[in-house]
């Protein structure tokens, strides 16, 4: 039988811990039999949970990580806090001996100290994705997916990711049939449209005095009009080069890149909060046609105009 071996460390997440637990303990073979046992381990005989909710007395000490087939990492709320010696050398040794070894949520922090992540690409939750990425350079963080597979190691986003994460590791150990089984025992769809770019809240440019923020602001003002990168630059007093040098700098794309995110987050909002036909919704938020919005938007969310609309349509829509 797999085994799988749940890390409960201080502080853990009762939701990302939970999870595993549950959607392994409870998958069955076509026969009826179990598929997996779940053993939660500690590094000390008691650990408290996220809160102080509640104290948790872990059956298995670290030594259950050397017997499992499949470890799972929950997140804990001080992703980088110190990670004691002997946890960080146990997943070593673990991922030595072949042993695949996942993290739900934040708990990628703790395989990024280990430096399990090192070249690889990973997730966490999307709030997280930008510290991840600053403290581990080496790691290459896709903010927008659930989950990021790379064959013995791999990493969720947060909260529900996490189930999109058993799900994935149960077909891949049973195929298909098991897994949608187990999915339908969480009443979860074995996949969800889209990845976590859907969810994610795009701040927008803080006044901080950055030489770019009257335009940052006059763009998203004007952004359903067309731009180009020539007007944009004509409008700022600058040349196209030094213009695109500094949006570099202090925003970490081009000019018609942040454009199209500041009118996909537009479109967000109005297919939350409106009515409105999809286009429509093209035509407010400056894209060309709606064939052109409908591909950008699966483009830069994960998932269609339609499917969003579903998701995040607010009761209170207006006609």
């Amino acid at each position: 039988m797999h085994t799988v071996a749940v890390l409960a460390l201080d502080g853990v997440v009762p939701f990302d811990m939970s999870t595993p637990i549950d959607t392994f303990a409870r998958t069955a073979l076509p026969d009826g039999r179990d598929a997996y046992r779940v053993r939660v381990c500690a590094p000390t005989e008691e650990v408290e949970a996220d809160g102080g909710a509640f104290t948790l007395r872990a059956p298995w000490g670290l030594e259950a990580l050397a017997d499992a087939d499949t470890v799972v990492v929950p997140g804990a709320p001080h992703p980088t806090a110190a990670l004691p010696p002997e946890v960080a050398e146990g997943l070593r040794a673990a991922a030595r001996a072949g042993t695949r070894i996942a993290s739900v949520c934040v708990g990628a922090f703790v395989l990024a100290e280990t430096g399990l992540l090192d070249g690889l690409r990973a997730t966490t939750h999307w709030a997280a994705t930008a510290e991840l990425a600053r403290a581990y350079p080496r790691i290459e963080v896709d903010p927008d997916v659930l989950y990021v597979d790379n064959g013995q190691i791999l990493t969720s986003a947060g909260a529900a990711a996490g189930l999109d994460l058993c799900l994935h590791m149960i077909r891949r150990d049973y195929g298909s049939a098991v897994a949608a089984d187990a999915a339908r025992r969480s009443v979860m769809p074995l996949e969800r449209d889209g990845g976590q770019a859907q969810f994610i809240v795009h701040e927008p440019p803080a006044p901080d005095g950055a030489t770019l923020e009257p335009l940052l602001r006059w763009m998203t003002e004007n952004s359903r009009h067309e731009l180009t990168l020539d007007a944009l630059a004509a409008r700022a007093g600058l040349s196209t080069r030094t213009l695109n040098r500094r949006f570099r700098e202090q925003t970490g794309t081009t000019p018609l890149q942040w454009l199209l995110r500041t009118r996909i987050r537009h479109a967000q909002h109005l297919l939350e909060t409106t009515a409105h036909s999809v286009e429509r919704v093209a035509a407010q938020t400056g894209f060309g046609s709606p064939t052109s919005f409908r591909d950008r938007f699966r483009q830069q969310v994960g998932t269609s105009p339609y499917a969003y609309r579903r998701a995040f349509r607010s009761a209170r829509a207006e006609p």
